[in-house]
């Protein structure tokens, strides 16, 4: 259940400050705030809710929280602490006052990121970009015009970039037999937990547990470990892994597997996923397979091979990002790989909806410039960047302004990787922390929203040193300061 509140935030200058003095209306996230529509997005928070229930926090709470931890970049409880301590980001969270309690608990963090999805983040965040453009947010219910008259075809504007990265996963890096190894430790767990509620002076399965561990660190430690040794070891794991696993059948039949606590039931289950997709790639000899696990705690991972200098190989999800004016925008996020080039009609057509019209010209690497991409811009009247088909024309200045045509078309596209560059520097997608499916998709999203937020708030701080500047030669004349004109 979700409750309206009774009155709007109050303004800082009636935020309680019990230590006396008022808050700075210059403040970075005084300003932050002012620049958020949380009316609309109070609106959308409330549809997450059911009608019966215990109340749920304020959407103010919900999201500025999830803002603050991604524009810090601090763990759930430095998050907390954080807001505990400082009045700005109180006043921030829509608080009435300053206070030393806790607003809540650092746990709550995890259920603002399962309601707050990349679907609804990826909402507000086209709301926050349609809002600067003074434009309104058209509604899914409005009519169509009447029939006499001609619909009018606005002309292209604008340019759109689009590019495709990896978001990597706080994970340790995947080896076969380091999976094998976790698979056998949970099982071996699994397996504690079963025969202790069995009857007493019943016989415990043997899990040869210490003569496994050993064969383990034995290629583990190996720094330089030949194929025969590898195959070796991946099939002793194999063989511990799957004597486990027949034991956890035999006492899933006599005592249920009802007593894991859940955690250790997922792990049992990927276990089995594992141990399958283990003996199929030893036996075929491949180092590929369909839907490959990484990682025990979190099997929804999946590597993405980048072909990039330094990390050929990343785990985590694959995103895909365009940016227009400055603004990105989030359109796709896969744990499985995909070709990106599919998702160009997709982004252009987001364009349109968002602006009104198509872009004059789309930016973009040379994977997405395939020939249905080439013919669904042409078609729409779009420039695509890059080379045109076909051989160089013989005209030596048409060729020369085709050339320098190009290389325009690569500086301005620089601009969507300096944005995915600022995402992994800045606001945490080089290493997504998060371990579950949705609250990773969250915190890809929230990192998006938080950088569009953050230019915003550059370009109000930019407008405010412009309107001082132009104060500057009033001030200089030997006027009082209070008596200043102040430019409109």
């Amino acid at each position: 259940m979700y409750r309206q509140p009774e009155r709007r935030q109050r303004e800082f200058e009636d935020f309680y400050l019990p230590f006396g003095g008022s808050l700075d209306p210059h403040n970075r996230w005084v300003r932050l705030a002012s620049i958020i529509p949380w009316e609309w997005i109070e609106e959308r928070y409330a549809r997450l809710f059911a009608e019966t229930g215990a109340p749920g926090k304020r959407c103010r709470v919900a999201v500025g929280a999830l803002i603050i931890k991604q524009k810090l970049g601090v763990s759930d409880e430095e998050t907390v602490e954080q807001i505990r301590e400082n009045p700005y980001l109180q006043f921030f969270i829509g608080l009435e006052g300053f206070s030393t309690n806790p607003p809540f608990e650092a746990s709550a963090m995890v259920h603002f990121r399962k309601r707050l999805s990349g679907e609804v983040l990826g909402e507000i965040n086209d709301m926050v970009i349609a809002r600067e453009r003074g434009e309104k947010r058209e509604k899914s219910d409005e009519t169509a015009d009447s029939e006499d008259e001609e619909p009018h075809e606005p002309e292209n504007q604008g340019r759109l970039l689009c590019d495709a990265s990896c978001a990597p996963q706080d994970i340790r890096h995947p080896t076969d037999i380091g999976l094998l190894n976790d698979a056998r430790e949970a099982t071996e767990a699994a397996i504690d937990v079963l025969h202790a509620r069995r009857p007493s002076g019943s016989k415990k399965p043997r899990t040869y547990r210490q003569n496994a561990r050993r064969d383990y660190l034995r290629c583990a430690k190996n720094k330089r470990l030949t194929r025969t040794a590898f195959r070796r070891g991946r099939k002793k794991q194999l063989q511990y892994l799957r004597r486990n696993l027949r034991h956890i059948r035999q006492l899933s039949g006599e005592v249920g597997l009802s007593h894991l606590r859940r955690s250790l039931y997922r792990k049992v289950l990927v276990a089995g996923e594992v141990e399958r997709q283990q003996r199929e790639m030893h036996e075929s000899d491949s180092r590929r397979t369909a839907g490959r696990i990484v990682s025990l705690s979190q099997p929804h991972v999946r590597p993405i091979v980048r072909g990039k200098a330094g990390t050929a190989v990343e785990f985590g999800s694959k995103i895909s990002l365009s940016v227009a004016d400055g603004f990105a925008r989030l359109h796709r996020i896969s744990w499985e790989a995909y070709n990106e080039g599919g998702d160009l009609p997709q982004q252009v057509e987001s364009y349109r909806v968002l602006y009104g019209c198509y872009p004059e010209s789309v930016h973009v690497d040379k994977i997405y410039r395939t020939r249905e991409n080439r013919r669904y811009c042409k078609e729409r009247g779009i420039r695509i960047s890059g080379r045109p088909l076909g051989r160089p024309p013989m005209d030596t200045h048409i060729r020369k302004a085709v050339e320098r045509q190009t290389r325009e078309d690569e500086r301005t596209r620089v601009a969507v990787e300096g944005k995915l560059g600022e995402g992994k520097r800045c606001y945490g997608l080089d290493r997504v922390v998060t371990k579950l499916k949705e609250t990773s998709e969250s915190t890809i999203a929230m990192a998006v929203l938080v950088m569009n937020l953050q230019k915003l708030l550059r370009d109000s701080f930019g407008f405010l040193l412009y309107l001082l500047a132009l104060a500057a030669p009033h001030l200089s004349d030997g006027e009082d300061q209070r008596e200043a004109p102040i430019p409109a």
